[in-house]
């Protein structure tokens, strides 16, 4: 054999080599944005026997007959609702006529100078009501009752945290401030269904043993119970 062919072609063998380091870094870069892809954490889920997940309904009763209302903090439509038909409804769920489920959603972030108050109102219902259930309607009252007006920064975290510290719930401040349920409470505002004859969501929203009713059907207060005969 010639002397000359048993030469190694170095130059072949480092280019195979470079594409198999090539591939190499390419693959090990997918499986890293892959890991990075699986580590990012999907929003916290409110947990607790009240809270119906797949809804978002905070419940409150036992009936079989269901009442929700889907609600945004910065509304003041919801306010005058709930000052005309909050009692009444109280009253059903107490005589064991309905259960209530309340939906907090947040469709009006936009209304208060880049605070997101509606989706900060709304996390801070989720907070209350999986610490203590029976504190879920008193403090949705007393944040109506302290409603800011649409346009202003809307409720602090503090003065929220102080609303419920007022109904008697604390220990709920990293809850409140890192807004944990917030990933949860747009979810589940993208689900909120739109009124007969509507052009998207609005608040309130009622619904009626799963179906939802323009707010011009309500009956005029104190006439609720007829909703379900």
């Amino acid at each position: 054999m010639a002397e000359g062919s048993r030469k190694v072609n170095w130059f072949a063998i480092w280019v195979s080599v470079a594409v198999v380091v090539a591939l190499v870094l390419v693959a090990v870069l997918i499986v890293v944005l892959n890991n990075q892809s699986d580590s990012s954490e999907p929003g916290e889920t409110p947990s607790a026997s009240n809270i119906e997940v797949s809804t978002g309904a905070i419940l409150v009763g036992d009936a079989e007959n269901r009442l929700d209302t889907f609600i945004d903090f910065m509304c003041p439509v919801c306010n005058q609702f709930e000052q005309v038909f909050g009692a009444e409804i109280e009253g059903l769920v107490d005589d064991g006529t309905i259960t209530l489920g309340i939906h907090p959603i947040s469709i009006l972030d936009s209304r208060s100078q880049g605070t997101e108050f509606s989706t900060r109102a709304a996390n801070a219902m989720y907070c209350v009501a999986v610490a203590d259930a029976e504190a879920s309607i008193p403090f949705m009252n007393v944040m109506f009752q302290n409603q800011p007006s649409e346009g202003t920064p809307g409720l602090s975290d503090d003065q929220i945290l102080q609303v419920a510290d007022a109904v008697g719930v604390t220990g709920i401040d990293a809850c409140v401030t890192d807004v944990v349920y917030a990933d949860y409470v747009a979810e589940m505002t993208e689900q909120t269904p739109v009124q007969p004859g509507a052009d998207g969501i609005g608040t309130p929203t009622v619904s009626v043993n799963g179906e939802v009713i323009s707010n011009s059907t309500l009956p005029e207060p104190g006439q609720l119970a007829t909703l379900f005969q």
